[in-house]
């Protein structure tokens, strides 16, 4: 690939290190990289971190509230709705994650922000998306609508409670996807179920 792309090798090696955080590849020694197709537990597995993690970084974001996350949160909200209009997916998605990383850092946990970008950018990796499959961008949009609400008010349970709905929506909906697009015989209610109930 080096070679192919008249690249050094470091970056080559990087990205396929990328690719591997995300599941798309497996290194195995002595032999290189062997392409790996990604299973629905695995999706189930990065949105089970993810609700341990944002569920209450969302609960103390609302705790710790004040104008400036308020403003700041409103403002992505205003901007994901202004790219429905114009149809901008990845406009939108920049700013789907801006607003989740706001709420990280008002939780002020740096590794948890560092580790929930990772699970992001894997995500995307894996080219899983509800987008104009399972619901529009404004469906999205809204469901961000209730966590910024409770974060408004400071009602620190409440802002859990809806940031636990709208993450197990999406993730339940990709593993529905993942399976149907592998057509596996699997429930996927019952993989997402039995990875992320304790969650």
């Amino acid at each position: 690939m080096a070679e192919t792309f008249h690249i050094s090798r470091s970056p080559v090696r990087d990205a396929m290190l990328r690719l591997e955080e995300a599941g798309l590849v497996r290194f195995e020694r002595n032999k290189g990289f062997r392409i790996v197709q990604p299973r629905p537990e695995d999706i189930a597995e990065m949105f089970a971190v993810r609700l341990a993690l944002e569920v209450p970084c969302a609960r103390r974001a609302a705790l710790n509230t004040s104008d400036q996350l308020v403003q700041a949160l409103r403002q992505e909200m205003t901007q994901m709705l202004d790219a429905t209009t114009a149809d901008n997916e990845t406009c939108f998605f920049q700013h789907d994650q801006r607003f989740h990383d706001l709420i990280i850092q008002a939780s002020g946990n740096h590794r948890i922000r560092d580790l929930i970008n990772r699970l992001r950018a894997s995500t995307r990796i894996l080219g899983a998306s509800t987008a104009g499959v399972d619901r529009t961008l404004v469906d999205i949009a809204h469901e961000h609508h209730p966590v910024f609400e409770a974060i408004t008010r400071g009602d620190g349970e409440a802002a859990a409670a809806a940031m636990h709905v709208h993450l197990s929506h999406t993730g339940r909906l990709l593993v529905q996807q993942n399976v149907k697009k592998l057509g596996l015989d699997l429930d996927g209610d019952e993989v997402w179920e039995r990875i992320t109930t304790s969650y």
